[in-house]
Formats: structure tokens, C-alpha cells, sequence
């Protein structure tokens, strides 16, 4: 995937690091999915479906609320993951590989379409309008983010210093507090129901933190040499063995949730 806003253009690839995606991304706190379900998303008797899935986090860890899901990705090796870590947990959840722009759905298909720590990928002016279309007339689009806040968190900070190091075109880092939001055009689609931003504090171990940033577009899922990675990797480690064995590294969340017009 390529994006020129994003990395100065540079080439990434989040099949690059499915396996440490599985193993180190599924990070989200109960009160994450908590706020989502409290805002009567991805419940049951709705059908959802859920853009960017990577290895399915989102519609895992709410498949206990009772909705049905559909997850989409563009890489075969993160669908591959997610229909893996379902099946092993019992989990009913069909997955597609298909990149958000390609998603084809009947209209009116579904109650909630989401998507998380993906929107930034989209190309709002082809997948906007397609879902309004897949959406019912009461259907909600709710767009979720949550980043650390390294200005904050010391531990976050000399992490993505170290990413910059060396992957300097990354452009993930720099997080500051601020909702999401969609193009002015797609007013005329969609009006906001809920827009909430708060505090998260997200645990980790030493080695859940490394994989965690390992797993990030600007390393495992970047352009990098496997020898600039494995630098990264020592280094990383060393830095790491100076902290407490688990902490909290402090991040935000944003949650957009729109619903659908209809004229």
C-alpha cells in the first residue's frame, strides 16, 4: 500500500507482520468495547461489518455481544490470521480479503459499519458513499481510533524516538488528543450522533510493549531492511530492559459515530 500523505510515500504492508500483529495488537481494554456497546453498536440482532479488520480484533472481541459480523482487509495474510484465531475460539465470524474501496454489498446489508485504526487508509470519496449505500436507513458508521500520547508517556516517547531513528519518513508519530472526522462533502451522507475523545491507560509487559512497536507501520509493516529491523530490535530491548518488568503506557481514544442520512 501506498499512500503520499503517509510516510512520505514510502511502501507498507501489514502482511509483513501478521504474526506479531495477532500476538501483540490485540491491546483494546473492556472499557474500549464497553463504550462502543454502550453507544448500541455491534449488538445483537445487528449485522456488522468491519473495514481494515487486520486479524479481526474488533469483531472478536464483540462477537460475545451477540452481533453478526463480517471482517474485510486488503491483506490476505491479516484475513488469514483473524479466520485462524477465530476458528481456535469457537467463532462464528466470516472474513472477505478486499481492500475498503472494493467491498461490494447489496444496499441496506447492514446495521453498523466500522472501522479501526484504518480510516486514514480510505479513499473517502469511493468508500464513503459506498457506505451509505450498504447501510439501512437507520444504519451508523462508526470510525475508532486510539494512539499513544508520547509527549506524556515517557516510555512511548523514547520508543517512537527510536522508530524515527530508524524509519524517519514514519508519519504515525507525534499523537495528540483530537477526534476523528470526515470530509465536509460527506455531510450531506452522514451526521454525527456521538463524537466522544478520552484517556485510556493500556498495560504492557516488556515484551508485549516490543512486539507492540515492532508491529507498527513503522517498523514490521514498513519498507525496512530485515537488517535495519533487527538493529531496531536489539536496541529496543536494551532501552526496554531499563523499565519496570509491566507499566502502563498512557494513550487516547477517539470515537466517531455517525449516522446515515437518508433524503
Amino acid at each position: 500500500m501506498r499512500k503520499n500523505n503517509i510516510d512520505g510515500g514510502n511502501t507498507f504492508d501489514w502482511g509483513k507482520t501478521s504474526k506479531n500483529y495477532a500476538k501483540y495488537r490485540d491491546i483494546y481494554p473492556n472499557e474500549f468495547y464497553k463504550r462502543i456497546v454502550d453507544l448500541g453498536l455491534c449488538v445483537k440482532g445487528q449485522n456488522v461489518l468491519d473495514l481494515g479488520t487486520g486479524t479481526g480484533v474488533l469483531p472478536r472481541n464483540l462477537y460475545r455481544f451477540g452481533a453478526k459480523f463480517i471482517g474485510a482487509d486488503i491483506s490476505e495474510n491479516q484475513i488469514n490470521e483473524a479466520r485462524k484465531l477465530s476458528q481456535n475460539n469457537g467463532m462464528d465470524i466470516n472474513y472477505i480479503v478486499a481492500s475498503a474501496e472494493d467491498v461490494n454489498f447489496p444496499e441496506r446489508s447492514f446495521d453498523v459499519i466500522t472501522a479501526c485504526q484504518c480510516f486514514q487508509y480510505f479513499n473517502t470519496k469511493i468508500t464513503l458513499p459506498k457506505i451509505h449505500d450498504m447501510l439501512k436507513d437507520d444504519g451508523r458508521f462508526c470510525i475508532l481510533w486510539m494512539a499513544w500520547l508520547p509527549d506524556e508517556d515517557k516510555i512511548a516517547g523514547m520508543s517512537e524516538n527510536l522508530v524515527l531513528k530508524y524509519n524517519p519518513s514514519w508519519t504515525g508519530a507525534g499523537e495528540k488528543r483530537s477526534g476523528q472526522s470526515i470530509p465536509g462533502w460527506a455531510k450531506s451522507l452522514f451526521e454525527v450522533k456521538n463524537s466522544i475523545v478520552y484517556d485510556i491507560n493500556v498495560p504492557f509487559t516488556r515484551e508485549s510493549w516490543h512486539g507492540r512497536m515492532k508491529a507498527c507501520r513503522g517498523i514490521g509493516a514498513s519498507s525496512l531492511s530485515d537488517e535495519a529491523i533487527a538493529k531496531f530490535d536489539k536496541e529496543h530491548i536494551k532501552i526496554l530492559s531499563e523499565v519496570p518488568e509491566t507499566f502502563d503506557i498512557l494513550h487516547y481514544v477517539a470515537i466517531l459515530d455517525l449516522q446515515k442520512k437518508v433524503s
